[in-house]
């Protein structure tokens, strides 16, 4: 490997400077420090782990702060940063806010939860937002979860968010504090929780709230003003109803039209479409073996299918058998949990011990916040995989909260909590140790019945 001053060798590479790269190469440092490990990162920051929470056994909370990799070489020494991939980066040229701050409307395409945090933050602008499912945040809920949630989508009067403390970095010489909208080539770390903290996201109305919500459909074309009128089509205002088909009089910057034949115009679109894992860099002259979601497969040591090589975070596919209750997502407590674990199994393999599968992928649970709700999704909450052969169970108190399980067989298989309902550590035991709960039927959710002093 070269790093900047010719030639280096070093016993561990770790390459990437999202939450999965820097908390493996931490962990080596830590489990190695006569050791130099370095980490090859295409951005001058790095993603570091801060504020770190055991909620659970299973489910963690923590801030995830941009830091310049110099931090990171002062927290550990033996931990050397070799920034390589970025030719340059013109942070205050295409700014988010800066577009946001003279729009008056946008698109916002895709469902996940960078998507439900966009729409729900930004105020003063039209959103017309496009997703291929039937209900907002499919990739979390259920669409009871949805209708629960919608009211906030239209409510004028906007609770105070919870303070975030995380800090803010930008590349030296850069004035503005957004995060850059770079282009489609640039590399870097999927953004996270409260990627949004800081950011002014305002558009030129004075109103809160307007969105409408395009459902089961995808963005068919793009087309630019000059094409569009060109084409002689015909574009459609704001919907005020659900039968709303006014032509829309204004010109517009870009047009996106739909698959469902819907054309609409706005200043800007915005792609919250997920994560692609970035595996081109690695397949060349290599025969690794790819999932069927194009990430590394990797066995339940974060092994690849070539020999000393490992990964984990969103450029792998977990090839393993999984437990009943666990699923990958590409999520930042997964890129930590298996970060942390592919340094535990680097170490093993070098100094030739076994090492036993770790906790964290016994059950899925994750912990995040939607529309100021603190919302906890613990394994199948969705009943993914498990087809008609289950029941759900539902408790839900309009504005405070919602609470689903679904069970099979009389056993808790997975759960959506939205609210403070405190019922997380309960319904994890509840998961984990697939106590037969058949006797108690709907009173499992009966809120007269304190749930926690019968199972704890």
């Amino acid at each position: 490997m070269a790093g900047p001053g010719g030639a280096a060798r070093s016993r561990f590479a770790v390459v990437g400077g999202g939450i999965a790269g820097v908390t493996c190469a931490e962990k080596l440092a830590a489990e190695f420090p006569s050791e130099d490990i370095f980490l090859v990162t295409a951005s001058p920051v790095i993603k570091a782990v801060t504020n770190f929470k055991q909620v659970s056994k299973t489910l963690e909370e923590f801030d995830v702060e941009e830091q310049p990799s110099s931090l990171l070489e002062k927290r550990y020494p033996n931990i050397r940063v070799i920034q390589s991939g970025v030719k340059q980066l013109k942070s205050d040229e295409h700014a988010f806010q800066k577009n946001l701050a003279q729009a008056e409307r946008i698109v916002v395409v895709g469902n996940g939860g960078i998507a439900l945090e966009l729409v729900y933050e930004i105020q003063g602008c039209e959103v017309i937002w496009a997703i291929k499912d039937k209900a907002i945040g499919n990739t979390f809920f259920d669409s009871g979860a949805a209708e629960f949630l919608l009211p906030k989508l239209t409510a004028e009067g906007r609770e105070t968010p919870i303070e975030c403390k995380r800090t803010k970095y930008t590349v030296e010489g850069s004035e503005e504090k957004g995060r850059p909208t770079g282009a489609s080539d640039k590399l870097g770390s999927a953004l996270g929780p409260d990627w949004h903290e800081g950011l002014h996201l305002k558009g030129t109305k004075e109103f809160s709230h307007k969105v409408h919500i395009e459902t089961l459909c995808e963005v068919k074309k793009i087309h630019f003003q000059q094409e569009f009128i060109q084409l002689q089509w015909t574009s459609l205002t704001f919907p005020k109803g659900e039968k709303n088909v006014e032509a829309d009089e204004v010109l517009w910057p870009v047009y996106v039209e739909l698959s469902n034949g819907k054309i609409y115009g706005c200043n800007f679109i915005v792609s919250a479409t997920g994560v692609v894992p970035n595996v081109e860099p690695f397949l060349d002259g290599n025969n690794f073996a790819v999932g069927e979601d194009g990430g590394l497969k990797v066995d339940k040591h974060m092994h690849t299918s070539l020999p000393d090589v490992f990964a984990a975070g969103d450029i792998c596919t977990a090839a393993w058998e999984p437990s009943p209750v666990w699923h990958q997502m590409r999520l930042w407590t997964q890129a930590r949990q298996m970060g942390w674990y592919a340094a535990k199994c680097m170490a093993a393999d070098a100094l030739g011990e076994s090492i036993d599968m770790d906790f964290s992928f016994e059950l899925f649970a994750h912990i995040t916040k939607f529309f100021n709700y603190k919302v906890v999704v613990l394994g199948r909450y969705n009943a993914q995989g498990l087809g008609s052969d289950h029941e759900l169970i539902l408790r839900c108190t309009k504005g405070h909260e919602y609470v689903k399980v679904v069970m099979q067989n009389g056993r808790m298989m997975g759960a959506v909590l939205i609210g403070e309902t405190d019922l997380e550590e309960t319904f994890e035991n509840l998961i984990l140790n697939q106590m037969d709960l058949s006797a108690y039927g709907e009173d499992l959710l009966n809120p007269d019945i304190d749930i926690e002093d019968y199972f704890d």
